[in-house]
């Protein structure tokens, strides 16, 4: 099923609340992809998904390599049951932004990220929602 995040149903934001792990697919410079477990948050209300993780992290150098508006994919599964957001990414340390996903990530997993000094988030401007037996 393709959606936008306003239009997700209930037991597709409950299954995006749940404290599990997904997987982060970015896309290395020479075009190949690079996919990676993670921990994130999703807001719907704005289609904002967050991944923190270290500025050194392939990931992170694969998103700023890729500019401003780098094609990513966060995909949560439970058996055959998953949801993927496709979107755009850009990395950022941007304080307020920063504390806001740190914020966002303490409350789903009731636990803090860790915080190495050079943390940065990975923000995704969610386009595309898809899903299987939601």
């Amino acid at each position: 099923m393709n959606r936008t995040a306003t239009e997700l149903p209930v037991g597709t934001r409950a299954f995006l609340a749940r404290p599990r792990t997904a997987t982060l697919t970015t896309l290395r410079p020479d075009g190949t992809p690079h996919v990676t477990p993670v921990r994130f948050t999703f807001d719907a209300s704005t289609g904002l998904a967050r991944v923190t993780t270290r500025a050194g992290a392939r990931k992170a150098r694969n998103v700023a390599a890729g500019g401003p508006t780098a094609p990513v994919a966060l995909c949560q599964e439970d058996g055959f049951r998953w949801v993927t957001l496709e979107g755009r990414a850009a990395v950022t340390d941007d304080p307020e932004s920063l504390a806001e996903a740190v914020r966002r990530y303490t409350a789903r997993y009731r636990a803090a990220p860790p915080a190495p000094p050079d943390l940065v988030a990975i923000e995704i401007a969610v386009e595309r929602i898809l899903s299987l037996n939601l």
